[in-house]
């Protein structure tokens, strides 16, 4: 394994971690809006991609309440891991759905970045996983909370990235027709690059495409 090698639809999985309302409530690090728009970003795309996915809560129903609607919609007929551990590595069914995925590359994403992130982060570096963190989709108690969990994961040797990134690698080629319009759509839902897809397509027409004139 490599991280040179370019993450694909083929040998990457995404782990969503903790994206719950009573973890949101503590996000002071980045505008929560933004990591709401950024963890769609990462949904639609696993989707989109048929990435294998796996979402995981803590205490749902005790203290910290369900997965956003928003990603679970995408997936209803996955199983939502609900722990007890901050660490999700700790869970026996976490394990065994990363497992279950057949992937050595994994991006991660989740709430809180100091705790539920890191904390599978360290353990699945030291099983052999690559680590990818998708660190715009993360948040914590303040930035600097969120830095210094960053930098540790970093020195660990975890790779940093964005969630548009993501989605990017995953497409490549603007002229992969099959998922183009898929893209087009996230875009324009969630980043502030689909101002520009719905003015090129009202300037230029509905036609207009990166991926080049219809064939």
């Amino acid at each position: 394994m490599s991280f040179l090698e370019m993450l694909t639809p083929q040998n990457s999985a995404i782990a969503l971690i903790d994206y719950q309302p009573a973890m949101f409530q503590g996000v002071q690090s980045h505008d929560r809006l933004v990591t709401m728009n950024n963890v769609q970003i990462l949904a639609k795309a696993a989707k989109l991609f048929n990435i294998p996915t796996v979402l995981t809560t803590v205490a749902k129903d005790s203290f910290s309440g369900p997965f956003i609607p928003e990603v679970t919609e995408l997936f209803p007929n996955h199983d939502i891991i609900d722990r007890t551990s901050m660490n999700s590595w700790l869970d026996p069914n976490f394990r065994k759905a990363v497992a279950a995925t057949g992937r050595k590359k994994f991006v991660i994403a989740g709430l809180w970045t100091e705790a539920c992130v890191i904390f599978p982060t360290l353990d699945m570096l030291r099983e052999g996983y690559e680590i990818y963190i998708a660190a715009d989709a993360c948040g914590d108690l303040s930035p600097e909370a969120h830095e210094r969990s960053m930098q540790r994961a970093i020195q660990a040797g975890a790779v940093p990235i964005t969630s548009s990134q993501y989605a990017y690698e995953l497409q490549q080629d603007w002229a992969r027709s099959e998922t183009y319009d898929g893209m087009m759509d996230i875009q324009k839902a969630h980043s502030p690059y689909g101002i520009q897809i719905r003015f090129s397509k009202w300037a230029l027409g509905e036609h207009a495409s990166e991926g080049g004139p219809a064939k």
